[in-house]
């Protein structure tokens, strides 16, 4: 009999409100054509929801909105939080108290397209709602967020003190035509390959990047990123990253001290262990939470994957126990309730 896992807290996991966009639904359509629950699983945030985390052991899901709302209206993303937030009101109230015991916290998502709305709508939610964090789309209609309008927002997120999750989002209309649609392969093709599949992940590496070469972690040296899918691509190329760096300009800290102290990463979706035995060569083992990405994912292959992993000898059983729950704990100060 396998040894009993610690407690486990998820978070990238995601839900459709009432507000996501028509383009949204179209996509998350042709995704259920390969996972016909998946509409009907990001809209629960409740009876089946728990179901799932139950069969995967998870204790704590830091619960967000689904990828496509950056280009939302203030109110939009204000009905999302409100949504989420009385669905963990409900959850707390059937569990009979507050932290450590219930299963539900939350990620804001904010207006991106309007950066003092954002403001307004994160401070909101961290304050009213008690949400740990936001977790927002990598970009907004092609626009990332290393510009100055959005220099406010990022003193005011190191000012709450919370982090901030980049999480991939959809390429442009214009990005699919040239670089993922062909007549030679279909929608879902089209459609991954630009998302899930390889494109949004790039997109995010290339966000994280644009960030450093700007200045911002220099500006906001406190400021605390989380990037998911076992990092996005970057450990693999990190040490090119940290040296090509060197010539973007004169920085007070280099790209090797932004990884270290301001980057956290999820495994989120990708069960292998070869992305992660190449990021314990370069990343700090207190920085690497797992989490699910459910519903895209499972919560069954996620808990075998920890299985596989404590088996593995990779990591010793203190730091195990960091991916599976302390990290985030520490993170987003929330306990997991025991099992």
């Amino acid at each position: 009999m396998s040894k009993p896992l610690p407690p486990l807290v998820t978070l990238e996991d995601h839900y459709l409100s009432h507000a996501a966009s028509a383009n949204a639904m179209e996509r998350y359509n042709i995704m259920s054509r390969h996972n016909p629950k998946l509409v009907d699983n990001l809209k629960d945030v409740g009876a089946t929801r728990l179901a799932a985390m139950d069969l995967g052991e998870a204790s704590l899901q830091i619960v967000s909105s689904t990828p496509g709302l950056a280009t939302a209206s203030p109110e939009d993303c204000r009905k999302t939080n409100d949504q989420l937030y009385e669905s963990i009101q409900a959850e707390e109230k059937r569990a009979g108290g507050g932290d450590g015991k219930r299963r539900f916290a939350g990620f804001a998502v904010l207006p991106m397209l309007d950066p003092a709305a954002s403001i307004t709508e994160l401070r909101r939610c961290i304050k009213d709602l008690g949400f740990v964090g936001a977790l927002v789309d990598n970009h907004a209609e092609g626009t990332f967020y290393d510009g100055e309008a959005y220099d406010a927002l990022w003193e005011e997120v190191v000012a709450l003190d919370i982090p901030f999750y980049l999480h991939p989002n959809w390429p442009e209309e214009a990005m699919i035509e040239t670089r993922y649609k062909s007549d030679r392969f279909n929608d879902a093709a089209k459609l991954t390959m630009g998302g899930p599949g390889w494109g949004w992940h790039s997109d995010t590496a290339i966000h994280i990047l644009r960030l450093f070469a700007a200045g911002l972690f220099d500006r906001c040296p406190k400021l605390k990123i989380i990037i998911g899918h076992m990092g996005e691509m970057m450990p693999y190329q990190l040490a090119r990253i940290q040296r090509i760096s060197r010539s973007w300009g004169e920085r007070q800290r280099t790209f090797e001290h932004v990884w270290n102290e301001n980057v956290w990463i999820t495994t989120s979706g990708n069960w292998s262990l070869d992305p992660l035995a190449c990021m314990l060569r370069n990343t700090r083992v207190d920085r690497i939470m797992w989490s699910v990405d459910y519903p895209f994912a499972e919560f069954g292959p996620a808990r075998d994957w920890l299985v596989e992993l404590r088996a593995s000898g990779l990591v010793s059983e203190e730091a195990f126990a960091g991916i599976c729950h302390r990290n985030a704990e520490r993170l987003l100060r929330v306990t997991a309730p025991a099992r």
